[in-house]
Protein backbone atom coordinates (compact mmCIF):
# COMPACT_ATOMS: atom_id res chain seq x y z
CA UNK A 1 0.00 0.00 0.00
CA UNK A 2 1.84 3.20 -1.21
CA UNK A 3 2.04 6.62 0.98
CA UNK A 4 -0.42 9.41 0.97
CA UNK A 5 1.23 12.60 -0.17
CA UNK A 6 1.01 13.50 3.46
CA UNK A 7 2.74 10.48 5.07
CA UNK A 8 5.67 11.15 2.44
CA UNK A 9 6.18 14.25 3.73
CA UNK A 10 6.05 13.60 7.14
CA UNK A 11 8.58 10.75 6.13
CA UNK A 12 10.82 13.19 4.44
CA UNK A 13 10.48 15.68 7.70
CA UNK A 14 11.84 13.23 9.83
CA UNK A 15 14.50 11.95 8.09
CA UNK A 16 16.00 15.09 7.26
CA UNK A 17 15.72 16.21 11.45
CA UNK A 18 17.45 12.80 11.46
CA UNK A 19 20.48 13.94 9.68
CA UNK A 20 20.77 17.04 10.80
CA UNK A 21 20.73 15.35 14.27
CA UNK A 22 22.93 12.67 13.96
CA UNK A 23 24.78 12.61 10.86
CA UNK A 24 27.26 10.08 11.72
CA UNK A 25 23.94 7.45 11.97
CA UNK A 26 22.48 8.40 8.73
CA UNK A 27 26.08 8.01 6.80
CA UNK A 28 26.28 4.10 8.79
CA UNK A 29 22.61 3.45 7.80
CA UNK A 30 23.63 4.22 3.75
CA UNK A 31 27.12 2.37 3.72
CA UNK A 32 25.69 -0.76 4.99
CA UNK A 33 23.59 -3.33 3.53
CA UNK A 34 21.87 -6.36 4.85
CA UNK A 35 24.84 -8.76 3.84
CA UNK A 36 27.76 -6.71 4.89
CA UNK A 37 27.46 -7.83 8.40
CA UNK A 38 27.30 -11.78 7.71
CA UNK A 39 30.83 -10.79 5.34
CA UNK A 40 32.17 -9.40 8.35
CA UNK A 41 31.60 -12.40 10.28
CA UNK A 42 33.01 -15.01 7.66
CA UNK A 43 36.31 -12.56 7.50
CA UNK A 44 36.52 -13.20 11.50
CA UNK A 45 35.42 -16.69 11.32
CA UNK A 46 38.12 -17.44 8.38
CA UNK A 47 40.79 -15.49 11.11
CA UNK A 48 39.38 -17.77 14.39
CA UNK A 49 39.72 -20.65 11.57
CA UNK A 50 43.28 -19.85 11.10
CA UNK A 51 44.31 -18.86 13.78
CA UNK A 52 43.12 -22.25 15.70
CA UNK A 53 45.04 -24.28 13.47
CA UNK A 54 47.98 -22.54 14.17
CA UNK A 55 47.77 -23.02 17.93
CA UNK A 56 46.93 -27.16 17.20
CA UNK A 57 49.77 -27.46 14.73
CA UNK A 58 52.22 -25.25 17.25
CA UNK A 59 51.17 -26.58 20.59
CA UNK A 60 49.74 -29.90 19.77
CA UNK A 61 53.33 -31.94 20.59
CA UNK A 62 54.07 -29.15 24.05
CA UNK A 63 50.57 -29.73 25.25
CA UNK A 64 47.61 -31.47 24.45
CA UNK A 65 45.14 -29.22 25.88
CA UNK A 66 46.27 -26.08 24.18
CA UNK A 67 46.39 -28.18 21.27
CA UNK A 68 42.50 -29.03 22.03
CA UNK A 69 41.83 -25.20 22.75
CA UNK A 70 43.04 -24.70 19.30
CA UNK A 71 40.84 -27.37 17.58
CA UNK A 72 37.62 -26.11 19.97
CA UNK A 73 38.28 -22.32 18.06
CA UNK A 74 38.43 -24.03 14.39
CA UNK A 75 35.22 -25.60 15.37
CA UNK A 76 33.37 -22.66 16.68
CA UNK A 77 35.16 -20.44 13.84
CA UNK A 78 33.68 -23.63 11.30
CA UNK A 79 29.94 -23.21 12.92
CA UNK A 80 30.54 -19.25 12.62
CA UNK A 81 31.33 -19.35 8.86
CA UNK A 82 29.02 -21.99 8.02
CA UNK A 83 26.03 -19.78 9.19
CA UNK A 84 26.67 -16.68 7.90
CA UNK A 85 27.72 -18.36 4.77
CA UNK A 86 24.51 -19.45 4.81
CA UNK A 87 22.77 -16.56 5.49
CA UNK A 88 24.74 -14.96 2.49
CA UNK A 89 24.33 -17.71 -0.19
CA UNK A 90 20.66 -16.15 0.08
CA UNK A 91 21.77 -13.18 -1.64
CA UNK A 92 23.23 -12.24 -4.80
CA UNK A 93 26.58 -11.87 -5.30
CA UNK A 94 26.21 -8.22 -6.78
CA UNK A 95 24.35 -7.67 -3.58
CA UNK A 96 27.15 -8.72 -1.51
CA UNK A 97 29.40 -6.61 -3.27
CA UNK A 98 27.63 -3.72 -4.42
CA UNK A 99 29.36 -0.32 -3.69
CA UNK A 100 28.13 1.97 -1.17
CA UNK A 101 27.75 5.06 -3.31
CA UNK A 102 24.92 3.40 -4.53
CA UNK A 103 24.23 2.29 -8.56
CA UNK A 104 26.85 4.21 -9.92
CA UNK A 105 29.14 0.89 -9.06
CA UNK A 106 30.22 1.02 -12.72
CA UNK A 107 31.54 4.54 -12.73
CA UNK A 108 34.05 4.02 -10.06
CA UNK A 109 35.67 0.97 -11.94
CA UNK A 110 38.40 3.15 -13.76
CA UNK A 111 39.47 3.50 -17.48
CA UNK A 112 40.87 0.32 -17.32
CA UNK A 113 37.80 -1.92 -16.93
CA UNK A 114 35.64 0.12 -19.05
CA UNK A 115 37.89 -0.20 -22.11
CA UNK A 116 37.92 -4.18 -20.93
CA UNK A 117 34.33 -4.19 -20.88
CA UNK A 118 33.99 -2.17 -24.28
CA UNK A 119 36.55 -5.08 -25.90
CA UNK A 120 34.38 -7.68 -24.41
CA UNK A 121 31.17 -6.61 -25.51
CA UNK A 122 32.69 -6.39 -29.47
CA UNK A 123 33.91 -9.65 -28.72
CA UNK A 124 30.04 -11.29 -28.40
CA UNK A 125 28.68 -9.23 -30.90
CA UNK A 126 32.01 -10.42 -33.85
CA UNK A 127 31.15 -13.63 -32.68
CA UNK A 128 27.14 -13.65 -32.71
Amino acid sequence: MPLSEHEQKILAELEESLSKQDPRFVKNVRDTNVYSHGGRRVRWGVVGFVAGLMILVLFFSRSTLVGLIGVALMFVSAVVIERNARLLGRASWQDITRSPQGDDAHANYGPRTRSLRDWLSRQRRRSE
